[in-house]
């Protein structure tokens, strides 16, 4: 029971003084207003020159500062009162009023509680002051940071740019390069093929063979001519290709007439005028076929051409019965073996060019057949 009853005594003490404390709060700040109101008065009477009712208001002023613990108000009355001594001579009277004021001066800071909220705040004013500093030190370094990041991210799109730039300008040099090297190869026929034309206008003419040779020539000039028309382009239609690989076979028959003879199969599902080809990309597998294998022979050969439609792909097939590609190796004289075939050479590298050019995926395989039976040339052109 007794612990209950000081329990609830406490209780009633704490409860009460949580009451008091805002009273004490009001009666403070309402005496330290009337302090100061009593100092304002006296000022009032020092300028009126009435110093005698100026240091008894300041007097006032300074009781109820200490008896309230008004620790800067009384310092305040302290000065005034210190200024009218001093002007009416007053010493002794000075001296004792800073005595009495030192004296209870600590009683009146350890009750004045302003005192430390005054502190409290001037520190935290302190505080507030050096966060701000650090904070625009801050600022100044996160903006330099941002102005040098800002520069090297400007510095690497510039760079990356120039970088861009210069790889594309590679790229359509390049391809410039590439395209002005198909179009020389395009337009280069092999020399061998007019060399041995010429020759063989000539047989004609020496054997007294004029319509013969006016024959020849009509053929070998319709076959040039088709070959520098179509020498700007890099694809031309199918049926001007077939024209002139006919052409070109008519040429060589003439020539060989009891060497071999010669079909050309297309397939039907092919569009004649709208499928596009490299133009004389065959003719050098021809040429081969019949100078390296078919003339050759004891007896006539053969050599067919055929055109096929394999899915997306046009597969062209080159078949001959001549000696085969490893006996006509060995029936080169030394001076042909030291020589380079430019006519093949010039092929591969022109579909090497396409391949990079136009993405065609043109393939091509050179075999001998079984039993040294002849060749078989296949290639297939992508005609997506």
């Amino acid at each position: 029971m007794k612990h209950q009853e000081t329990e609830t005594v406490t209780r009633g003490s704490k409860d009460r003084q949580m009451l008091e404390d805002p009273r004490r709060r009001r009666d403070k700040e309402n005496s330290q207003e009337k302090v100061n109101q009593i100092q304002e008065l006296a000022d009032i009477y020092i300028k009126k020159n009435d110093p005698k009712e100026a240091v008894d208001l300041l007097k006032n002023a300074y009781g109820i500062a200490l008896d309230k613990g008004h620790t800067l108000e009384a310092q305040k009355s302290v000065k005034r009162l210190d200024s009218l001594y001093a002007i009416s001579g007053n010493t002794n009277a000075s001296v004792q009023l800073y005595r009495d004021f030192l004296e209870k001066l600590p009683n009146l800071v350890s009750k004045d509680r302003s005192l430390v909220d005054n502190k409290i705040l001037e520190d935290t004013e302190q505080r507030i002051s050096q966060l701000e500093k650090e904070k625009e030190l801050k600022d100044e370094l996160i903006r330099k940071k941002n102005v040098f990041n800002y520069g090297l991210i400007g510095a690497l799109i510039l760079l990356t740019g120039l970088v861009v730039f210069i790889f594309r300008t590679l790229k359509k040099v390049q391809t410039k390069n590439k395209k002005i090297a198909l179009q020389s190869l395009r337009r280069e026929m092999n020399p061998h093929f007019i060399f041995n034309s010429l020759n063989s206008v000539n047989h004609f003419i020496a054997t007294s063979n004029e319509l013969e040779a006016n024959q020849y020539l009509t053929k070998f000039s319709k076959l040039m001519r088709g070959v520098m028309e179509n020498s700007t382009d890099d694809f031309i239609p199918f049926q001007q290709e077939l024209d002139l690989l006919q052409n070109y076979l008519a040429l060589e028959k003439t020539r060989f007439t009891d060497k071999f003879d010669y079909e050309i199969e297309v397939d039907e599902s092919l569009n004649m005028h709208s499928l596009q080809v490299p133009g004389m990309l065959v003719q050098p597998f021809l040429e081969n076929a019949i100078w390296h294998g078919l003339r050759y022979r004891t007896e006539k050969g053969f050599l067919k051409l055929s055109f096929e439609k394999n899915n997306q792909y046009l597969k062209i097939i080159i078949e001959d019965n001549g000696i085969g590609i490893e006996e006509s190796k060995k029936q080169k004289t030394q001076h042909q073996k030291t020589r380079e075939g430019r006519g093949m050479k010039n092929t591969l590298e022109r579909i090497k060019l396409l391949n990079d050019l136009y993405k065609k995926d043109i393939t091509c395989s050179v075999k001998d057949k079984e039993n040294n039976s002849g060749v078989l040339v296949t290639i297939q052109i992508n005609l997506i």
